[in-house]
């Protein structure tokens, strides 16, 4: 029984490639948790302001949104990996003006909005590379299981970086913070460039405006797949309350728990990644994308209600599982139907999808806190967020009835990969 739940070992047992890729992001994420937490602290300090902090999804919305397009499209026409080792070392050279900026005697709050800018660009290039590398170091019966320790990867950083950066922050410093991450990419790169190179098919698109409207296309005739984008807009838009968690802290006269805060999302993602077998006995994905996003909805309710701050982290990390069984259902449907030559693309968009959510969620959420409260902020975007869901699930019946077994897209991909012999790397 407690086999059946436990990740499948298979992809890093068969591809030295995914251990490289695997051990890069799990420290590369470690590191970037730690500015996450860092970042907002710093902002808050230096302005005072819950509208500031929510103003960071603000400056990172335009970047994800023209980067992640045109992510997708570089992914499909260029060499993956040299793709994501350029902007990885990128990353790295922000965490660095950060750094220079935090021991300045007086820093400056202009350069916080520009390196998350910047830094959001060059994730929105680095993802959909990421996504469809994958498949090329994996072989077709390990992906699901590739998915899932990819998950597990996440959110240990998720869970390990916040906690360390809250103490961090309150101990050490907010430099501290900014030199560690600065760390993790350098050690980060060093598995990078050990990855086999991934050059583009001879017949690859070029990475222009029509290659991006094809992708765009495509995702539009697939009604199911437009109804997972809005399923996570509009959960990450109404209820993501990361912006306001600063503030909500000092609300619950627990600012030593901020750390733990910014790790409560993570850890749920990681209860529920650690028990994921259960995942592959399910079938109607689309049901439950639309469920468990009601459910997040639920807890991030509740949590604006409870002034207890223990229970309000319980609530919280209740939340990040509801989110994570949402986001391994979506990443299934999107696996198990997309053609090959359009995953580059098709990344791009799914990176929109569940990034865009989040940066205008900080803004909604800063922006009502400044005028109506903190705990008003979150408990009335979890009602708006089941609210939401109810409405999609009566206005998208193609979602609610997928079915990965009878899904025509997911039969034909099935077929096509059965007629292949897959080779493990």
């Amino acid at each position: 029984m407690a086999q059946a739940l436990l990740p499948d070992l298979a992809p890093w047992k068969a591809s030295a490639d995914f251990r490289r890729l695997w051990a890069s992001g799990l420290i590369s994420n470690f590191g970037n948790f730690l500015t996450f937490v860092a970042l907002p602290v710093q902002l808050k300090d230096l302005t005072g302001s819950a509208a500031a902090v929510g103003a960071i999804g603000a400056v990172e919305l335009v970047p994800l949104i023209a980067f992640g397009l045109y992510g997708g499209a570089l992914a499909d026409a260029l060499d993956k990996r040299r793709l994501i080792v350029w902007t990885e070392a990128g990353q790295g050279l922000l965490s660095a003006a950060l750094l220079v900026n935090a021991l300045l005697p007086r820093p400056a709050v202009w350069p916080l909005y520009l390196v998350a800018a910047l830094s959001c660009a060059l994730v929105s290039v680095q993802r959909p590379a990421l996504d469809s590398l994958l498949p090329r170091i994996v072989a077709h019966e390990d992906l699901p299981a590739a998915a899932s320790l990819n998950s597990l990867r996440w959110t240990v950083g998720g869970v390990a970086g916040p906690a360390v950066a809250g103490v961090v922050v309150a101990c050490a410093g907010l430099g501290w913070a900014y030199a560690a991450d600065l760390l993790t990419f350098a050690v980060s790169l060093a598995y990078i460039v050990r990855i086999a190179p991934s050059p583009a098919t001879p017949t690859a698109a070029r990475p222009d405006l029509r290659a991006i409207a094809e992708g765009a296309r495509y995702a539009w005739s697939r009604k199911e797949l437009l109804g997972t984008y809005a399923v996570d807009l509009a959960a990450m838009f109404l209820a993501m309350p990361l912006a306001v968690l600063p503030f909500l802290a000092d609300e619950l006269h627990a600012e030593w728990s901020l750390g733990l805060m910014y790790a409560t999302f993570p850890l749920g993602a990681l209860l529920v990644s650690v028990t994921s077998g259960w995942t592959s006995r399910v079938h109607r994905h689309g049901r439950m994308v639309v469920l468990s996003a009601a459910l997040w909805g639920l807890a991030v309710t509740a949590a604006g209600l409870v002034g207890n701050v223990w229970a309000a982290l319980l609530l919280l990390t209740v939340a990040g599982g509801c989110d994570m069984v949402s986001g391994v259902f979506r990443g299934a449907m999107w696996n198990q139907t997309i053609p090959d030559e359009l995953r580059g693309r098709l990344a791009g968009i799914e990176l929109l999808s569940y990034s865009v959510g989040p940066q205008l969620g900080q803004v909604r959420s800063g922006g009502v806190a400044a005028w109506a409260g903190v705990r008003t902020s979150v408990w009335s975007g979890g009602v708006l967020c089941v609210g939401a869901m109810g409405l999609l699930a009566l206005c998208l019946p193609g979602l609610t009835s997928y079915d990965a077994r009878t899904d025509e897209h997911a039969v034909r991909l099935r077929e096509q990969r059965a007629a292949t012999v897959p080779t493990r790397a």
